[in-house]
């Protein structure tokens, strides 16, 4: 037999109450605990495109950039540069960047859009230590037969002035190429892609 619970509308009272304040205090913990799961204003800011200006880099400066924490190096290559880049196939180890991080766009000899402006991520493909700028051909230093380029002082790796990797070194690949095009001639947007 059943016996029923008389019915305490103080109980029910206390009851609907603690439920609402419960309620109230799991929405109060809950949006900030959500809203912390957003990325922060600097976290944002490390993958956004870096905008930089190439007109005042004179020809063969280089100029660094940071974008997303590396550093990414922006080259006027004259135009001896650019012909030194198809006089030494057979030193490299991936001529032709099949091997190599890059956008299709920069998958030819110069590894750029344009083929004055090299912009690439100047961090070694070895270890991740940053090349120095090493522009003079025979730099006796680097080794006979030097076209000039970015000696990595950790290891001795070498790449040219497209970023490509010498044979017989530690470094696997070329030097990464970011995505980036030019918003306008001299506006060149590092981080996005041209076609979206």
């Amino acid at each position: 037999m059943s016996q029923s619970i008389p019915m305490d509308p103080d109980r029910r009272r206390w009851l609907t109450a603690t439920s609402v304040v419960g309620g109230a205090g799991l929405a109060a913990t809950s949006v900030p605990f959500v809203a912390s799961m957003a990325p922060s204003e600097r976290a944002r800011a490390l993958g956004a495109p870096v905008e930089f200006d190439v007109q005042d880099v004179a020809v063969g400066e280089l100029r660094t950039v940071a974008w997303r924490g590396k550093p990414v190096f922006v080259l006027r290559r004259s135009p001896e540069m650019l012909d030194a880049l198809r006089r030494h196939d057979d030193l490299l180890a991936d001529p032709r960047s099949r091997r190599s991080e890059q956008p299709e766009y920069a998958r030819n000899t110069d590894r750029s859009v344009k083929p004055e402006i090299a912009v690439m991520v100047g961090l070694c493909t070895h270890l991740g230590c940053i090349p120095s700028f090493r522009p003079n051909p025979g730099a006796a230093d680097i080794g006979a037969g030097w076209p000039g380029g970015f000696f990595c002082p950790c290891h001795g790796s070498k790449f040219d002035l497209a970023g490509r990797v010498f044979k017989n070194v530690p470094a696997p690949t070329n030097l990464e190429v970011p995505p980036y095009h030019f918003a306008a001639d001299n506006q060149l947007l590092i981080g996005v892609d041209p076609a979206g």
